[in-house]
């Protein structure tokens, strides 16, 4: 996956590029929060990114707020790298919309189990907007009937708004995408063709 590192230190910044790296990511870094800001809102943007809480300009927690406040189709998914760790600290970045955070002083296995996590909720997000773009799309092309429809008891004809009597097919076509083609059921066949041409046989053999 696509991952944004922001961090003003360079040492820090290319440990994390480098373990990020080995671990299969494609790895784009940002030496403060304003040029970690330019890349999350420009096209094909990271969908997860691991922002140092305090850099110079803007730091991590004011990204994210930025980030949540502007609107997206696309998750990001956002990790704080902080030093701090005071609850009402963890509580402030988590409620600027931070998905996660993690200690500076953490070790390379919880930082790639917290990044897996990070990834199979991206995977997921993007898996349903998908499956929602998909449906939306089905939804556009198909027109609903609604609503209760007179239909004759003798005919099966429909009356529509302007109190005229149509075909069935008629009706819907006028209404949805639907096309019909026309056949013979079996029940239609044994009790109404069948009897129709062994009649018509009949009267030939009459006549003849």
């Amino acid at each position: 996956m696509r991952i944004l590192i922001a961090e003003d230190d360079a040492v820090c910044r290319r440990v994390l590029e480098s373990r990020l790296t080995k671990w299969g990511h494609d790895v784009v870094a940002a030496g403060d929060g304003t040029e970690a800001w330019e890349q999350l809102r420009a096209e094909g943007h990271p969908h997860l990114a691991i922002l140092d809480w305090m850099m110079p300009g803007m730091d991590g927690v004011e990204v994210c707020r930025r980030v949540r406040a502007s609107p997206t189709a696309d998750p990001i998914y956002i990790i704080l790298l902080t030093a701090k760790d005071r609850t009402e600290d963890i509580v402030s970045g988590l409620q600027a919309g931070a998905n996660d955070y993690i200690s500076k002083h953490a070790d390379r296995e919880e930082l790639r189990v917290r990044v897996q996590v990070g990834v199979r909720v991206v995977e997921l997000q993007l898996a349903l907007a998908d499956r929602v773009r998909e449906l939306e799309d089905a939804l556009s092309q198909v027109k609903q009937l609604r609503g209760l429809l007179p239909i004759c008891s003798y005919c099966k004809r429909i009356r529509d708004d302007q109190n005229y009597w149509q075909q069935v097919e008629s009706y819907i076509t006028k209404r949805s995408d639907a096309e019909f083609t026309h056949g013979i059921c079996p029940d239609c066949l044994e009790n109404t063709v069948r009897p129709m041409l062994a009649k018509d046989r009949a009267r030939r053999r009459g006549d003849a």
